[in-house]
């Protein structure tokens, strides 16, 4: 295509300008190329959906790379009960109730004897609930080095009260 062609259609005022602004002639063109608006809706959709880091709050404000830990909720257990962490590293909990729904609920304090949490959560709450055959991801940074209990807190059957672990953050 010929650049002059292309530049007399986007001047203002000139014979070979329509009377769309510049921003709907890009637009329009950015629509006919699938590439450019795959790439476009991208952009808009990541910095809509809070991918880009925020320094609001301290879990989020990590650039580290982060440990995603599989658990599986079933029949009055968590598997695995322990799991072990390093302290400042950025965990996502993958938890998926696997025969009904359970619950997921886990002390931020700990042992930590300083008064301050020792979990930091990207969104705290007082119990995750997780419907069957779904999954439910908590994620948070492992401040301080400590054993953390973490029990089922959706009432999910004769053996609810054992359904319980540990969650340990080592120095």
């Amino acid at each position: 295509m010929n650049r002059n062609y292309l530049w007399r259609r986007l001047l203002p005022g000139s014979p070979f300008c329509s009377n769309k602004s510049r921003l709907n002639l890009w637009t329009e063109r950015l629509m006919r190329s699938p590439v450019l608006a795959q790439l476009s809706l991208a952009a808009f959709l990541s910095l809509m959906s809070g991918t880009v880091t925020r320094h609001s709050n301290p879990a989020q404000a990590s650039t580290q790379d982060v440990k995603v830990i599989e658990v599986s909720a079933k029949k009055f257990e968590y598997n695995p009960s322990s799991i072990h962490v390093k302290q400042g590293t950025k965990i996502q909990l993958r938890i998926t109730a696997t025969d009904h729904t359970h619950g997921f609920k886990i002390a931020a304090d700990g042992s930590a004897k300083n008064g301050k949490p020792g979990l930091a959560f990207s969104a705290p709450q007082d119990c995750w609930k997780i419907e069957k055959g779904q999954s439910s991801t908590i994620e948070f940074v492992a401040q301080t080095p400590g054993t953390y209990s973490f029990k089922c807190c959706v009432t999910c059957g004769m053996g609810h009260a054992g359904m319980k672990g540990q969650l340990i953050v080592d120095p």
